[in-house]
């Protein structure tokens, strides 16, 4: 769990490239005149809900849907505004990238609330640019640099497991076997994880081109079409990395089958071979009277000949039956 304070960031921008930090005094304070706010707050602090529910002027649905653990990436219209779940890969030091963060906003013309419970890259990099002066003009420009921001720490993960894969088929082509079943369970354990939140949010995302808010301009909304596409590309990907590692378990079980089914092969020669000996050599080897040759000191080596001119037969008449 984060233990950043209730209130994260917060500040007001001029519309022409500037932000204002405020704290929570300067947050009530703020005017509708002095510029268009973001307010980004942490999920599991107390006073998040309290500035949610008693000052933020939204209703019980939309306070809950901001602090709800369960954020599936979505977008909804809820009258002048919207309501909008994104998730991010996790860049978080020791974290798996796959082991996405949740972020939930509400956005309209005005203001801009967002609301996380651990750290986003994203958001600390649109933070670093409003302190840089590179703040966004609007609105529908946070959004659409939000979502870019979101977007492009996804590609060197999807490009690492694309690698694995291709390091995977490399192995098994190589016969290099060690360890490849454990590496191909993590690789397909990733790509799952990735793609199940991957997946909605281009769907979140195509919904979001098609809401009829005024204060996303013709600019953000190609923005936005940019980073859906690169989106799909990377759903398009994921799934071609997992059949892909679907055809590596495949080839790797044949082989494994193969190695058992000529194991299981060479057996069967064998005991095809020895079957017929080991019942000669029983039944001569039975202790009662009258066995043939017991008086004679030849008997064992042309007992032994025998058996080896029997053993060449079988061998003869397995190769005549392409048997072997």
């Amino acid at each position: 769990m984060d233990s950043s304070p209730d209130l994260i960031c917060a500040y007001t921008f001029d519309g022409h490239g500037s932000g204002r930090p405020l704290d929570w005094d300067g947050l009530r304070a703020y005017r509708a005149d002095e510029g268009w706010l973001w307010v980004h707050l942490q999920r599991d602090a107390p006073g998040s809900r309290k500035w949610l529910e008693r000052e933020s002027g939204l209703d019980e649905i939309l306070c809950d849907a901001l602090l709800s653990s369960e954020s599936r990436p979505r977008c909804e219209s809820y009258g002048e505004g919207l309501l909008i779940s994104l998730r991010g890969v996790n860049l978080n030091p020791g974290a798996d990238p796959e082991d996405m963060v949740a972020l939930v906003l509400w956005a309209e013309a005005g203001r801009v609330i967002s609301v996380r419970r651990r750290r986003i890259m994203a958001v600390d990099s649109v933070r670093a640019s409003i302190d840089a002066g590179r703040a966004p003009i609007t609105a529908g420009d946070f959004l659409a640099t939000l979502a870019e921001g979101l977007v492009e720490r996804v590609g060197p993960v999807v490009d690492a497991l694309e690698e694995q894969v291709a390091d995977l088929e490399e192995d098994i082509i190589a016969n290099r076997t060690d360890g490849i079943r454990l590496r191909l369970a993590e690789l397909r354990r990733a790509a799952i994880a990735l793609r199940r939140y991957i997946g909605p949010q281009r769907e979140a995302m195509s919904r979001l081109l098609t809401q009829q808010a005024d204060w996303i301009s013709p600019t953000d909304r190609r923005w936005l079409r940019e980073v859906a596409d690169r989106i799909t590309r990377y759903v398009e990907d994921l799934d071609a990395a997992r059949e892909r590692a679907q055809i590596v378990q495949e080839e790797l079980a044949a082989r494994v089958s193969e190695q058992i089914n000529r194991n299981m092969y060479v057996l069967s020669i064998v005991a095809a071979v020895f079957l017929p000996l080991g019942l000669l050599t029983g039944y001569l080897g039975i202790n009662v009277g009258g066995i043939p040759g017991t008086d004679w000191r030849w008997s064992f080596a042309i007992v032994g000949v025998g058996i080896l001119v029997v053993a060449g037969l079988e061998l003869w008449l397995f190769r005549k039956l392409k048997w072997i």
